[in-house]
Parts: C-alpha cells; sequence; structure tokens
C-alpha cells in the first residue's frame, strides 16, 4: 500500500532528489509536507526549520532523521511521532576510518607527514594489542571485522555487559577504568547523551597507560578538550586522532592543532559523497517498510534521546 510521504525542503538539490528517488523506490508517494504521513529530513544542518515545516502537517505519523547522532533535534523528540534515524548506515565508512586513524597512530604517519627532514624510527605493532571501544553500535560492529586479522584483544563498553559479536568481553561503563589501564587504543565511538559527555577527562586520561592512542569519531562532546590538549602537552598519552572536536569547527590557532601528537580530520569519517550512496537505499528500505506496516530500521528511543 502506498503512502504519502514528503522530503523536508534541503538546500543542497543532490541530496533531496536522492531523498525523493527514495521514497519512491520504497513504493510511496511524494506529497507536499502539509499532506504527508511520513516525512525524510534529510538535511541536519537546518533543525531550528523544524518546527515551521511540523507545524504544516496534520497527518504526520514518522520522522526519518538523516544521522545516527540526533543531537541536533534532541529538544524536538516526543513520543507524538514515530522517529527513526541513520544509526547504522554509515558504519562501514566510519570504521574504516578507524582503522586508518589507528594504524596511522601506531606507524607515526602524522609525525612523518609533518616533517621536513629525515627522522629516526618510531612506531608501534597493532597485532595484538588491547583496543578498547566504548560503545556498543554500527561502527563498532564493522570495527571488529577489521581488527580480526591483527587478533587485538578487544573490550566492548556499553550501557550493558550483553556479549558483542566479536569482542573478547563486554563491560557496562561503570566498569571503564578498570579496563583504561590496560588499554593500548580506546576508540569512542558512542551517542552523545547527558550521560556521556564529558566521559573522558583527566581521570580517564591519567588512567590510559603512557603509549595509549585515543581515537574519536563520535562527537567532541565526549572529550574535556582542556584535558585532552593538557594530557597530549605533557605526553601522559601518547596521541589523539579525531574526526570531531569540541568546539567544531575547530578554530585556527587552537593548541589541538599545533600538538604534533594529534592528527585531527574535519569530520569526515563518513564524507556526503559515501554518505548519500549508503542512506538513499536505507531510506528506501525504510519507506517500503512504512509502507506495509513493518518494523521500522534504527528507530529513536525518545526517551533516551538516541
Amino acid at each position: 500500500m502506498s503512502r504519502p510521504v514528503a522530503v523536508a525542503p534541503d538546500t543542497r538539490p543532490n541530496m533531496h532528489e536522492a531523498m525523493a528517488r527514495a521514497v519512491t523506490t520504497g513504493g510511496a508517494t511524494l506529497v507536499d509536507t502539509a499532506d504527508a504521513e511520513g516525512l525524510i529530513w534529510a538535511d541536519p544542518g537546518r533543525p531550528e526549520a523544524f518546527p515551521e515545516v511540523i507545524a504544516t502537517t496534520t497527518r504526520l505519523e514518522w520522522i526519518q532523521l538523516p544521522y545516527a547522532g540526533i543531537e541536533p533535534f534532541a529538544h524536538h523528540l516526543n513520543d507524538r511521532w514515530t522517529w527513526t534515524c541513520g544509526k547504522g548506515v554509515y558504519a562501514p565508512a566510519v570504521a574504516e576510518t578507524v582503522l586508518a586513524m589507528i594504524l596511522s597512530g601506531q606507524k607515526h604517519l602524522h609525525g612523518y607527514a609533518r616533517a621536513s627532514s629525515w627522522s629516526g624510527p618510531v612506531g608501534r605493532v597493532l597485532a595484538n594489542s588491547r583496543v578498547t571501544v566504548l560503545g556498543g553500535g554500527g561502527i563498532t560492529a564493522h570495527l571488529l571485522p577489521l581488527l580480526a586479522p591483527f587478533e587485538c584483544d578487544v573490550t566492548v563498553i556499553r550501557r550493558s555487559d550483553e556479549p558483542f559479536l566479536g569482542a573478547d568481553r563486554t563491560i557496562p561503563v561503570t566498569r571503564l577504568h578498570e579496563v583504561l589501564p590496560l588499554t593500548d587504543v580506546l576508540v569512542l565511538a558512542l551517542a552523545l547523551t547527558d550521560e556521556t559527555v564529558g566521559i573522558i577527562s583527566a581521570a580517564e586520561l591519567t588512567a590510559l597507560p603512557e603509549h595509549a592512542w585515543l581515537v574519536n569519531v563520535a562527537r567532541g562532546g565526549h572529550v574535556v578538550t582542556d584535558d585532552l590538549v593538557a594530557a597530549l602537552a605533557a605526553g601522559s598519552i601518547a596521541g589523539a586522532a579525531l574526526d570531531v572536536t569540541n568546539p567544531e569547527p575547530l578554530p585556527d590557532g587552537h593548541p589541538l592543532w599545533s600538538a604534533a601528537n594529534c592528527l585531527i580530520t574535519p569530520h569526515i569519517a563518513n564524507t556526503p559523497e559515501m554518505g548519500l550512496e549508503l542512506l538513499e537505499p536505507f531510506v528506501a528500505e525504510n519507506v517500503r517498510r512504512f509502507c506495509v506496516g513493518e518494523q521500522l530500521l534504527a528507530p529513536v528511543n525518545v526517551a533516551l534521546g538516541y
């Protein structure tokens, strides 16, 4: 059964066209927002327009948000509608970036790339390293198979201790400090909520071994930036690879830019080019499910905020 679905106004023509295709591919009828029972919101940069767009609707039941991180829309969440997001859609691309960042840190590629003269050898072997991943979602699910050939000892930390496929152990976040001193690489791949803001501060960075690397592809707000700057300057950890920062964009002249043991990428673990190719079929599948009354992919827990 076809159902009326709209695509929220988007300033990026290629994104709007792709989402319109997803609506029709999924078997729905593309309509104006006022007539929609489902709404595809593809522009993460325009949460301020949400109230105005929603005000035109009277039949709306379902809202699809574009990314796994929904914090720009968190204050709009309520039980009036069913919400879904992009959880898991971009995980393969982001997991590849995590592996690249880990290897870059272990092999000192960030340092060699900045060098202006021949230097001595620096680096560690990733094989058999102890990797701790904070977060048990799609990024982690795709990262663990990438780490498998290196035979790393992997600990996954999540809300519960329910075993995570591919991990050597799974522990709740309350036991974070037990594993930090035994961690060679700490990867942040969790949702940003009130409970996880600043989850990595001076105490956690101090608990890591001096040779440890921090890799953050989640959100900059997970890390207390001033504490990370201090840890990098003091050498209390070996380095950090950051695809996300707080603040973001990271201002020119910020101390992290000049930290020799910090690798920064401008939130490109999943680029728009990679993401669009992954998002379109995902949205089409959710549209199909919406039309036939099947369980939707990537539901948002309104109470938890992700």
